[in-house]
């Protein structure tokens, strides 16, 4: 039997227990993996997975669910056999603390730099040779992948980015100091570097997707294009065109 992955909540127990019966007697691809749950929890899969060279299809039973697909009684079992694949790289994050002490971690969405006191933070920003910002006095800066471009970034009034368009958003929080600075679109090839300007009256928390380093001092953030994450989406409802549907509504808006 196809690995079924469920989060633990009722919804899902329900949706899991409604796929082992339906699927008990058809032959699916053997490199499926089938994840109910919400946004978080897929996000969580496939970190923990992120060296498997599996298909993840996945079914939404949280609120949003971007990252995943609809439930349907009537359509989900011919969907998961329609799906299309398409296949996202995670951002990876090296953190070196105030105590010189170095973490590292992957981000499907975004790595967020976020004040962790009352203090603003006072951040620089390099991208290869290039300043893209020298000082920035704000709540904290993120970098965003295409895939996660919809989540926070959106948020915080960051660009949508398409699948295809091989690119990073790098955008600020709240900035106070310079006010106007709205950030930049950098290429997927880029390594960021994030300085904390003033660690010891402004600390900073470094955060990949869910997972938070505290005290962080200098962040080093590039695309990990050895990791590849392959995605399957019903065809009415996919990434891309998930992606496309909330272009137009932020120009809409």
């Amino acid at each position: 039997m196809n690995k079924i992955i469920s989060d633990t909540n009722i919804k899902s127990l329900k949706i899991k227990s409604f796929l082992l019966k339906k699927l008990k007697n058809k032959k699916l691809n053997s490199n499926l993996f089938i994840v109910i749950g919400g946004d978080g929890f897929m996000l969580k899969t496939l970190k923990k997975n992120k060296n498997s060279t599996r298909n993840y299809y996945g079914i939404n039973s949280g609120n949003y669910g971007f990252l995943m697909n609809k439930f349907s009684v009537k359509n989900t079992i011919k969907n998961i056999f329609k799906a299309k694949m398409i296949s996202i790289s995670p951002l990876e994050m090296k953190v070196t603390t105030k105590n010189n002490i170095s973490k590292k971690y992957i981000a499907i969405n975004e790595v967020s730099i976020l004040r962790q006191s009352r203090q603003a933070a006072s951040l620089q920003v390099v991208s290869g040779k290039k300043y893209l910002i020298k000082k920035l006095i704000s709540d904290g800066i993120l970098v965003s992948t295409p895939a996660g471009s919809t989540a926070y970034n959106l948020s915080v009034h960051g660009p949508i980015l398409s699948l295809d368009s091989k690119k990073l958003s790098v955008s600020p929080i709240s900035a106070f100091r310079p006010r106007r600075w709205k950030g930049k679109i950098i290429s997927d090839n880029s390594i960021v570097i994030i300085k904390n300007l003033n660690p010891k009256k402004r600390p900073i928390s470094a955060v990949a997707d869910n997972i938070e380093i505290r005290n962080a001092k200098r962040i080093i953030i590039k695309t990990n294009k050895k990791i590849k994450f392959k995605l399957l989406y019903d065809p009415s409802r996919s990434l891309q065109k998930k992606i496309k549907i909330e272009q137009i509504r932020k120009e809409i808006n």
